[in-house]
C-alpha cells in the first residue's frame, strides 16, 4: 500500500512538473517577438514612430516576403516633393540579386505617373541593409510604396 502511495505521489509530481514546463514553455513562446524590430524616423504625420513601414513594401512572391522587411522610413519635403529614406533588410543569409521602384501615391490613394518610374538593381548579402532613396515626380504625391522583385537567376546568367 506504501509502494502504490509513493508511486502516485511522484507521478502526480511529474505531471505538475510536466504542465508547469509546458505552460511556461507556450507563455515564452506567445511573448517571442517574431517580427523585427521597428526603428523611428522622422517623417510625416503618416510615418510617426512606432509604424508598421512593412505597408510601404510590396513584394512579387511570399517566399521573398519573408527574406526583407523595411526597419526604418524617413520622409521629408524637398522643394515641395517628397523625399523619401528608407532601410531595406535581408533575413536571408545568402545574396539576393532584386529589382526595386517606387509608386506614388496622391492623398486619394491614386497612383501618381504610374509606369514611369525605373527599375533600380539591388544586390541584398546575407543577411545586409541598405537605404534606399526616392524623390516623388511631383508636388501631388503624399504617400508610396517601394515595389521589390527577385531578378530570375537566367536573365543574369549568360
Amino acid at each position: 500500500m506504501l509502494t502504490s502511495k509513493n508511486t502516485l505521489c511522484t507521478r502526480q509530481k511529474i505531471t505538475g512538473s510536466l504542465a508547469v514546463i509546458l505552460v511556461s514553455a507556450i507563455v515564452i513562446a506567445g511573448c517571442a517577438n517574431k517580427k523585427p524590430p521597428v526603428t523611428a524616423g522622422t517623417g510625416t504625420s503618416a510615418m510617426t514612430q512606432g509604424d508598421d513601414f512593412s505597408k510601404h513594401l510590396e513584394v512579387h512572391n511570399t517566399d521573398l516576403a519573408k527574406r526583407l522587411f523595411i526597419s526604418d522610413v524617413k520622409s521629408r519635403k524637398s522643394n515641395d516633393l517628397l523625399e523619401i529614406n528608407l532601410t531595406l533588410t535581408s533575413r536571408y543569409e545568402k545574396s539576393q540579386k532584386l529589382q526595386y521602384h517606387f509608386n506614388w501615391f496622391d492623398e486619394a490613394g491614386f497612383v501618381i505617373e504610374a509606369g514611369k518610374t525605373p527599375w533600380v538593381p539591388l544586390e541584398l548579402h546575407g543577411k545586409q541593409s541598405t537605404t534606399l532613396r526616392g524623390l516623388a515626380p511631383n508636388i501631388n504625391v503624399s504617400t508610396f510604396s517601394v515595389y521589390v522583385r527577385e531578378i530570375p537567376e537566367k536573365a543574369y546568367k549568360y
